[in-house]
């Protein structure tokens, strides 16, 4: 097996690891935040063990590395909060195509970010995947909490994006089990303080209760996805990253029909369809660039 091909099946592995987290998220009966704080911890936790077992260099010091790391990590939090909202009030299937706007809405903020010239071409395929959203709204109305839940997923596709474009500059720096531990470290201190949303021991107990997805979701879909998915930014472009990602709301609702019994509507698959088109357009762009 060549090296590229074994890249490409690397990133294939965290995509598919990765579509766990909205089944699991939809079967953690706890709020978000606190589902978010635990998956935090306990890959923290699996990633710090691993750096000291194989002995990898976790220092990142206090200059720019470490600013940009911090300031991922926040985007990071927030995106899986908004994204579990999204899957709390939609489907998996409803929440995963509203959050895989993604790829094109990369392709938007990538130029302001890194600041290189914006074309009207992007904005345009950008257009059509939010066509795709439309699609998948049942009301035109924020009292509809299928609606609210495809808010959040499009603002948390929005976080994601820039999380991963700020992200891409430090990775050929450090390793990709470096920079996530930094960011489920700097995300379960910051979090902490959801515990006493509520009461306290009841919060405990349900985090206790729901034990074993949230150590699959820490473990499996956190540790080990997110850190393959961070890896391959190495060996990969942003964008070609995102294009190949779009298998993930095909995994995810397969699981979703699996596991959950949630069989998309025509009218979801239609919106999905419309996304995912979006997504093979700017992908069929992106090679001839």
């Amino acid at each position: 097996m060549d090296k590229r091909t074994f890249q490409f099946l690397q990133l294939g592995l965290a995509i598919l690891v990765m579509s766990s987290s909205g089944t699991l998220g939809r079967f953690v009966g706890i709020p978000p935040e606190q589902t978010i704080w635990a998956r935090c911890v306990v890959g923290a936790i699996v990633l710090f063990a691993y750096l000291k077992f194989s002995k990898t260099p976790t220092y990142l010091g206090w200059g720019r590395s470490f600013r940009t790391v911090s300031i991922s990590a926040l985007f990071l939090g927030v995106h899986w909060v908004t994204y579990f909202y999204a899957l709390k009030y939609t489907s998996v299937a409803i929440g995963m195509l509203s959050l895989f706007t993604y790829p094109v809405i990369t392709a938007v903020l990538e130029p302001y970010i890194l600041g290189y010239k914006h074309k009207l071409a992007d904005v345009l395929v950008a257009l059509l995947a939010f066509t795709g959203v439309f699609f998948l709204v049942p009301a035109y109305t924020f009292g509809n909490q299928v609606t609210l839940g495809i808010a959040f997923g499009v603002v948390s596709a929005i976080l994601y994006s820039v999380r991963n474009i700020l992200l891409k500059k430090d990775v050929g720096e450090h390793s990709g089990i470096t920079l996530m531990y930094y960011q489920l470290a700097i995300l379960s201190i910051v979090m902490f303080p959801v515990i006493y949303l509520g009461d306290v021991g009841s919060n405990l107990h349900g985090i206790g209760v729901n034990w074993q997805p949230l150590l699959i979701l820490g473990v499996l879909t956190t540790a080990v996805g997110h850190t393959l998915f961070v890896s391959s930014f190495r060996y990969f472009s942003i964008t070609t990253i995102s294009i190949i990602s779009s298998l993930t709301p095909l995994f995810g609702i397969g699981l979703g029909l699996l596991f959950l019994g949630e069989i998309p509507q025509p009218k979801v698959l239609i919106g999905g369809g419309i996304i995912l088109s979006s997504v093979i357009v700017e992908s069929i762009r992106s090679t001839k660039r």
